[in-house]
């Protein structure tokens, strides 16, 4: 000031103190906008907090705080003038973002997304501005969810083998799907088909076919890039008797046919030239024998398709464990049976845990929820989500069946017994084996039993069934077979 004041010219003290000022005044506002150095990792449907503050330490109240993606506006959040703005704020972020304003004065910016979304991933910018100078720091975020466990599942007959499937739902980002036989040797996958839901969460379903001379123990599990490790592997037992065999008759009756087929075809032909004519209530023996033959082989073909829906086999492993492991973190329900829906043959015990038959029917009134035709009941509590289990003691009776039903099923007239009607079950009818209620049913490969354990998992939309006294693997009706509406217990005699 001392070297100005000596200066004789007002208009050069005026210019050199204005560039003192323009120097000396953002000088002393710098800052350094920090951010971390390592992605910041977020779960879907969850909330993730995006660090940032300012160095040295200071208050931002009177500064903009401005949070973008690509382009500066529109923002993901924005501060200024001392309050959060919203009027530009990105469609896909309102209602939730909030930036953490309790520490402000001491420089932190801190933003939270709330709901966590697949599109959330990517690159965000941090910037504060305090009059001309601004500064921002950039970061990335990483969006991962860890879905359901990998459940392998039989889907038939197939080239020589039995087609297996390992499904899983609900990942993000993109996982690996890996199958391997038990010495933990990988196994390629044949077909492998994937698509996403309106979250943007993975499905994936990966088939692999298992023949007789391959390994026929293999597991399937499930390896991202955000987990260290590979979660709830599924293992798949299956014995030798499992595979259809054809019987040297049988073969022989094929090759036979093959043979015969151009002298088949040649003498059809003559036939049709010399203008013979049959009634049609005769037939020679060729005939019926390429009718049997044809029945026959048919019969032989429903045989396979029906073997490979048998479930002579034993999950281990993960969440897709069957035998008493399919029970396994789910909650042990009191199930009563509601009398109100009963038909008016049944007699329930005061407690609803015991149901008989009678052939006489109680002067009961027709309710529209009563069964009036087939002798069913259904259980007095419904479920909508969790997972649950509770055993029925079936006896020696000679026609029972077990299994759940939703709760609309009908409950007058003919009913369809099978997953198409609302039912899920597994039974025993008069002078027949045991059975799965499918359409058309399922023989079972077991004896029935005396005592079941029903295993319900709503949020899969899967029901499983257990012998209770040996623990063996009944059979299991794949996840997604059962729709989004209350399951009640279902027993019928």
């Amino acid at each position: 000031l001392k070297i100005l004041t000596s200066l004789k010219n007002p208009l050069i003290n005026f210019k050199i103190l204005t560039s003192l000022k323009n120097a000396l005044v953002p000088f002393a506002a710098r800052f350094s906008v920090i951010g971390p150095d390592h992605p910041v990792t977020a779960v879907v449907g969850g909330h993730i907090v995006l660090p940032c503050h300012l160095s040295p330490n200071m208050s931002v109240e009177n500064m903009e705080v401005r949070w973008f993606r690509h382009e500066f506006t529109p923002f993901v959040h924005l501060y200024r003038h001392g309050e959060e703005e919203f009027g530009q704020q990105m469609p896909e972020y309102h209602g939730r973002t909030e930036l953490l304003t309790d520490g402000i004065a001491d420089g932190n910016v801190d933003l939270v997304i709330l709901n966590v979304r697949p599109s959330d991933e990517g690159q965000y910018r941090c910037s504060v501005q305090d009059g001309d100078f601004q500064e921002e720091a950039v970061l990335e975020l990483e969006v991962a969810v860890s879905g359901s466990a990998p459940q392998i599942s039989m889907e038939g007959y197939q080239d020589g083998g039995i087609l297996m499937v390992c499904h899983l739902a609900g990942w993000y980002p993109e996982p690996e799907v890996l199958w391997r036989d038990l010495s933990g040797q990988l196994l390629s996958s044949s077909v492998e088909t994937k698509s996403r839901d309106a979250q943007g969460l993975f499905e994936i379903k990966s088939s692999l076919v298992v023949t007789e001379r391959s390994n026929q123990n293999v597991s399937c599990s499930v390896r991202s890039a955000h987990f260290s490790l590979e979660k709830d592997p599924s293992t798949f037992y299956m014995s030798d008797s499992f595979f259809p065999r054809a019987s040297p008759w049988m073969v022989g009756w094929s090759v036979t046919l093959v043979i015969l087929l151009p002298f088949v075809c040649l003498a059809s032909f003559l036939f049709r030239l010399t203008g013979s004519k049959c009634d049609g209530s005769e037939s020679s023996p060729r005939v019926r024998e390429r009718k049997e033959s044809r029945d026959q082989t048919k019969e032989f073909k429903s045989r396979i398709q029906e073997t490979s829906k048998l479930q002579d086999f034993q999950y281990k492993g993960g969440r897709a464990h069957q035998g008493r492991a399919s029970c396994d973190h789910v909650t042990d329900t009191n199930v009563t049976l509601e009398a109100d829906m009963a038909h008016p043959w049944l007699i329930l015990s005061e407690d609803g845990k015991r149901v008989r038959w009678r052939c006489t029917q109680q002067p009961l009134p027709n309710t529209p929820e009563r069964f009036d035709n087939w002798f069913c009941v259904l259980g007095r509590k419904g479920f909508i989500s969790g997972r649950h289990y509770w055993e029925v003691e079936v006896g020696n009776g000679p026609c029972w069946a077990v299994g759940v039903s939703r709760e609309s099923v009908s409950r007058k007239g003919e009913i369809s017994l099978s997953p198409e009607g609302g039912i899920w079950a597994v039974g025993r009818r008069w002078g027949d084996q045991f059975q799965a209620l499918t359409d058309p049913v399922t023989p079972l490969p077991l004896s029935p039993p005396s005592r079941i354990r029903v295993c319900l998992d709503c949020d899969r939309g899967q029901v499983t069934f257990i012998d209770a006294g040996t623990e063996a693997p009944i059979f299991t009706f794949p996840p997604g077979s059962l729709p989004g509406e209350r399951i009640r217990p279902w027993i019928r005699v």
